[in-house]
């Protein structure tokens, strides 16, 4: 692999980021009985080194500005969905920045959050409640996120008797409709079927439409192209290249023998 490349933002655009990411990096432990030694409890947070750990995103850098639809590449296990976690703030990372101005409304693990032995109707009250929708509002696009959903005749289920796809349909429905002006896209959609997942993508192209950002992680090259502008291309945990997505996608194909 050639010497990785990075576009430098200049400060001035920083300024107006909607995302600042400076340096950033996670670890994680690989086996939960690792223990730590007495020293690491004095040494600095970014210096510690303790059994078992790994980075599994270090020295990243990158700033978003507003309306931008950038699409994250790479192979399974390479710090893709990390990457959404610290930008959706689920995740703290260990080292360096990530600047967040604006709310997001992640469709990540986008079934979390939803309660097994609530009903439908409970559960959509509940979750929007959460992500700070107002009773009112909730109840005035009700009938849009049940249409759209295509459950009605559920509104009563529990939540744990719907199929896997029922599921999915429920949640995207809700988190689309939140107000928030960025939007983190991980493989949501994967289990729907190809109609819905067809009438999904039409709504995330409304909200970009109305000058939402986009994070979207997909393996789906088709769909990258048809969402995102930019792309950030992630291979064992760096960022190898931050560019436009047509030449993010060349050079992860080059790179692991993909035809285009």
């Amino acid at each position: 692999m050639t010497q990785h490349e990075i576009v430098e933002v200049p400060a001035a655009a920083k300024k107006s980021a909607v995302i600042s990411v400076t340096d950033a990096g996670i670890r994680y432990r690989r086996n939960r009985r690792a223990r730590r030694n007495f020293k690491d409890l004095f040494s600095s947070r970014a210096r510690r080194t303790r059994p078992g750990e790994f980075w599994a995103l270090r020295h990243i850098s990158f700033s978003v500005q507003p309306g931008e639809a950038i699409g994250v590449v790479g192979r399974n296990g390479q710090g893709k969905s990390t990457l959404l976690k610290l930008v959706a703030e689920v995740v703290l990372p260990d080292e360096g920045t990530v600047d967040v101005h604006g709310g997001v409304a992640p469709l990540i693990e986008i079934t979390g959050g939803f309660v097994n032995d609530l009903t439908v109707r409970e559960n959509v009250y509940l979750t929007a409640g959460l992500h700070g929708m107002k009773k009112s509002e909730i109840a005035a696009q009700f009938d849009d996120i049940i249409a759209f959903a295509e459950i009605g005749e559920f509104l009563d289920t529990p939540y744990k008797h719907l199929s896997s796809g029922m599921k999915v349909r429920i949640a995207f429905s809700v988190v689309s409709r939140l107000d928030e002006p960025i939007i983190l896209v991980d493989e949501v959609l994967a289990v729907g079927d190809k109609s819905f997942r067809e009438k999904c993508y039409r709504r995330i192209e409304e909200l970009l439409a109305g000058g939402r950002t986009l994070f979207f992680v997909s393996h789906n090259e088709k769909d990258l192209r048809r969402f995102c502008t930019r792309g950030l291309y992630l291979d064992k945990g760096t960022l190898v290249l931050d560019a436009p997505i047509a030449q993010v996608l060349e050079r992860y194909n080059a790179d692991y023998g993909v035809n285009s």
